[in-house]
């Protein structure tokens, strides 16, 4: 089968999909339910006996074609299922919606991304992820602050192999949602003041890192040659 034979299926496939998905998703109250982890936690509780499978399934979903941040329901899930299970079912949904939408960029390129990512995002990320690449991923993913989902997508634009960000999403993207999840299920409190804190002390370490990150990466191989 000719290379344009199957990106014309896998573009029809994908649509169809992601279009069933999203429709799902609307008729079942999944966008409404998004506001709160209270209310998120309900729409999934209604699910049983196959909770933890639909919450699996939000989760991935989430990933790939819904605006909802995967801390959201993350919490959620912590409250109706208890930290690990949630914590685990999460980081496994995200690694793999993750993995799928970072494949989808590469196998369909521009013109998949471009109905997902705005130009102006686009621009602002695209050459980043390019330049600092595994420096930029590892510490967009471990702060709360950045689309991780969409820069994914663009990753998939990128010369990165899928080994590599395969190995980024696993190391990097479990621990805010693991912080969510511990939130969720009242394991960990965290006054505002320490959010403040959190963030401002993220915030610092990012662009030490944006900035310095080539010199360190460098000093740390030279050392490793030695």
């Amino acid at each position: 089968m000719e290379r344009k034979t199957i990106k014309v299926l896998l573009w029809i496939l994908t649509i169809a999909i992601l279009g069933g998905s999203v429709w799902a998703l609307y008729a079942t109250g999944f966008f409404q339910a998004a506001g709160s982890p209270q209310a998120m936690g309900d729409y999934i509780a209604r699910c049983a006996p196959w909770s933890h499978l639909a919450y699996f399934g939000v989760q991935l979903v989430s990933v790939v074609v819904a605006p909802i941040p995967s801390n959201i329901t993350a919490a959620a899930g912590a409250w109706l299922f208890g930290l690990w299970p949630a914590f685990l079912l999460t980081w496994g949904a995200v690694t793999l919606g993750s993995c799928l939408v970072f494949a989808l960029a590469r196998a369909l390129g521009q013109g998949f991304v471009s109905r997902f990512v705005s130009e102006k995002l686009s621009e602002r990320y695209l050459d980043v992820i390019r330049r600092k690449r595994d420096v930029f991923l590892a510490l967009a993913f471990l702060f709360p602050f950045f689309p991780d989902d969409i820069l994914c997508i663009l990753a998939g634009l990128t010369d990165i192999s899928f080994r590599r960000f395969f190995l980024l999403t696993v190391l990097a993207r479990p621990w805010g949602l693991l912080v969510a999840c511990m939130v969720g299920s009242a394991t960990l409190s965290i006054p505002l003041w320490g959010m403040a804190l959190l963030g401002a002390g993220g915030l610092a370490a990012f662009l030490l890192a944006m900035k310095y990150g080539d010199k360190l990466e460098a000093l740390v191989m030279e050392r490793l040659k030695r």
